[in-house]
C-alpha cells in the first residue's frame, strides 16, 4: 500500500495523497504541480530533451518556476509514502528524500552542463527516493 501511494505521487504529485484518502491535500498538490509545470514549461522541456533538442529544452525552461519543482516533487512523494503507514518515524525516513530533493535542485541549477538534462535531473531525484523506500520499508 505504501509503495503504491509513492508510485502514484511519482506519476503525478498529489495522486498519492488522493490514494491515501487525503483528498484536500491531494487536490492542492495537483494544482500546485500543474501551475508550476505550466509556468516553468517543464513538460515542454522534457519533450524537447527526450527528442534530442537539449539546448532548446534548456532555453524554453523558466528557471524561476522550475527551481521550485524538484523539492516539491520529492516532498509530495515522501508525504504520500510516509502517511500511507501509521506510526512511521518521520525523522529517519525523510533522509533519503531530503538527499533526493537536494540532488534534484543541484541538477536543475547545473542543467546546462548535463548531456541529457531532464532525464539526469529526474533520475537524481527518483533513484535516492526508491533506495530510501527500500531501506526504510519496515519503518
Amino acid at each position: 500500500m505504501r509503495n503504491i501511494a509513492a508510485l502514484f505521487s511519482l506519476l503525478m504529485p498529489g495522486f498519492g495523497q488522493i490514494y491515501n484518502k487525503q483528498l484536500f491535500k491531494g487536490i492542492i498538490f495537483v494544482i500546485f504541480e500543474h501551475f508550476d509545470n505550466m509556468v516553468g514549461k517543464i513538460n515542454r522541456a522534457i519533450q524537447l530533451d527526450f527528442n534530442g533538442m537539449h539546448q532548446q529544452a534548456l532555453d524554453v525552461t523558466v528557471y524561476d518556476a522550475m527551481l521550485f519543482y524538484p523539492g516539491f516533487y520529492v516532498y509530495a512523494v515522501w508525504d504520500a509514502w510516509f502517511y500511507a503507514k501509521k506510526g512511521a518515524d518521520k525523522t529517519v525516513t525523510a533522509i533519503p528524500f531530503v538527499i533526493a530533493g537536494f540532488m534534484g535542485e543541484m541538477g536543475a541549477i547545473f542543467a546546462k552542463q548535463l548531456p541529457v538534462p531532464t532525464l539526469t535531473v529526474g533520475l537524481t531525484m527518483i533513484i535516492p527516493m526508491i533506495i530510501g523506500m527500500i531501506i526504510y520499508r519496515k519503518q
